[in-house]
Order: structure tokens, then sequence, then C-alpha cells
């Protein structure tokens, strides 16, 4: 009896289709995801030390949309152009210092969540499966919070990680879980499929 929760990954995980596409086309995608994730990170409630932005919305999408390596071969990209200056991080930040100040636990771990929602989405926990893709986000932001805030209590002690990392950022990641569910549903299916390059 096979599992159906974690069945082999199937060629429709995605309506984009990225395992059947080009190489150009792959890195048109890395490009047009990073500018994605420079929107999310315009969408800001500033709060110390660490602000509320669409973030992790767009991270945990980007994974279930590219499959695990795609999403975290953008993700990582997008960190490395704020990393070298480019205002892409929230509120149109950049630098380096955000990578090893409070955000920093944060930032590092977006790739490895969009790996862990993309590895889902390539076995079934995707928009062909809303309870299972909500659940996929949810494990990503749940995911992108622990990591978070461990790295934050390093910094400012636990107690104070917790409160300020950790339980004002709950309502937030149930609802982006849920909105990206709810656009992996929605994206047509069987609309964008191109043949095989």
């Amino acid at each position: 009896m096979t599992n159906l929760a974690f069945s082999p990954a199937r060629p429709s995980f995605s309506p984009l289709r990225p395992q059947q596409r080009s190489l150009g086309w792959q890195a048109g995608a890395v490009v047009l995801g990073t500018l994605f994730l420079a929107l999310s990170s315009y969408i800001e409630v500033p709060m110390v030390p660490v602000p509320v932005t669409m973030q992790t919305f767009a991270v945990t999408l980007i994974g279930a949309l590219y499959g695990w390596r795609l999403g975290a071969v953008t993700i990582a990209a997008w960190l490395v152009e704020g990393a070298v200056g480019f205002p892409v991080l929230a509120g149109g930040a950049a630098g380096i210092q955000h990578f090893v100040g409070p955000t920093g636990g944060y930032l590092f771990v977006f790739p490895i969540i969009g790996a862990l929602v993309g590895w889902l989405a390539e076995r079934g926990w995707n928009g062909n499966r809303v309870l299972l893709a909500f659940a996929a986000m949810l494990l990503g932001n749940v995911a992108c919070l622990a990591l978070g805030t461990a790295w934050l209590a390093v910094m400012i002690g636990a107690e104070k990680a917790i409160t300020f990392g950790f339980v004002p950022f709950i309502v937030g990641g149930l609802l982006k879980s849920a909105l990206g569910a709810a656009t992996l549903t929605a994206l047509p299916r069987g609309k964008m499929n191109l043949p095989k390059p």
C-alpha cells in the first residue's frame, strides 16, 4: 500500500511544469522569481526587531510552483542580490549587515523553506490537494519562524526572541499559508501545458 500524501513526483505538480522546460526558460524563471520576492519585500509592516512582510508567502509559493531545486536556486539568487546591495530585502533594504543582524536567521532559512515546500509539492502537496498545499505552506512558515527565532535567541535571549520573533507572526503565517494554498488552487491547470523542448 502506498502513502498517497508522499506519492512519487508527478509531472503536473505545478501548472508551470518547470521540470519540462529548457535551461533558458528556467533562467528566466529565476529572474522573475527574484523580482516577485523583491516586490513581496516591499509589502511590510514595520516591527522591531523583525518586520512583517509578504516574503514567506513568496518563498513558499515559489517553492510550490518551481519545485525544490529551482525554487531554492531562485531564493538563493534573491538573497545574493540583497547581500551585494540591490534593494530587494524588507522595505527595500540591502547589504550584508542584514545577514548578521536580527533578521539573518530568517533570511538564511528561506532557501530551505522553498526547497521543503517544493519537495512536498512534487509529492502531491500542491494545488491539486488544497489541504495538503495548505499544510506544506504552513510547515514552511513554522520552520521559518522556529529557525529564525533560534537565531534571534542567540542575540537577544530565548524569551525575548519568542515574544518578538515568533508569537507576533503566528496569525500572519496562518493567513499567508491559506493565501498560498488558495493561489495554487486558483492557478489554471492544463492550459499551460507546453511540449517538452
